[in-house]
């Protein structure tokens, strides 16, 4: 497991997860497609990420990266808000929690 390798699977599962957002509400069946497609390359980045690498590390750097794209996208894209400035306190949480987790940049 690396960065690129983690990044990857967040971005896969986004992209699953905005197309199943827009397919539940009633955009079409298009989305869904897209939706399934997308946790089909979640499975497959998952299982390259856990070659060679633990369940808590892949596990925990997966969490915080999708949380953080996902909000970004959310957020500037979206147009969506938290309801309270402790919100972005807990965001800002995992992201400092990603740094502790030492991500390797290129795998070992």
């Amino acid at each position: 497991m690396d960065l690129y390798q983690i990044l990857s699977l967040s971005v896969v599962e986004i992209i699953g997860d905005v197309a199943l957002k827009e397919y539940a509400n009633d955009k079409g069946e298009i989305f869904l497609l897209i939706g399934i497609l997308g946790y089909v390359g979640v499975v497959i980045f998952l299982i390259i990420n856990l070659q060679g690498s633990t369940l808590l590390m892949v596990n925990n750097a997966w969490d915080g990266t999708s949380s953080l794209i996902g909000s970004l996208f959310a957020y500037f894209i979206l147009g969506e808000r938290f309801e309270h400035f402790s919100q972005y306190f807990g965001a800002f949480a995992i992201i400092l929690g990603l740094f502790l987790l030492k991500i390797p940049l290129k795998k070992v």
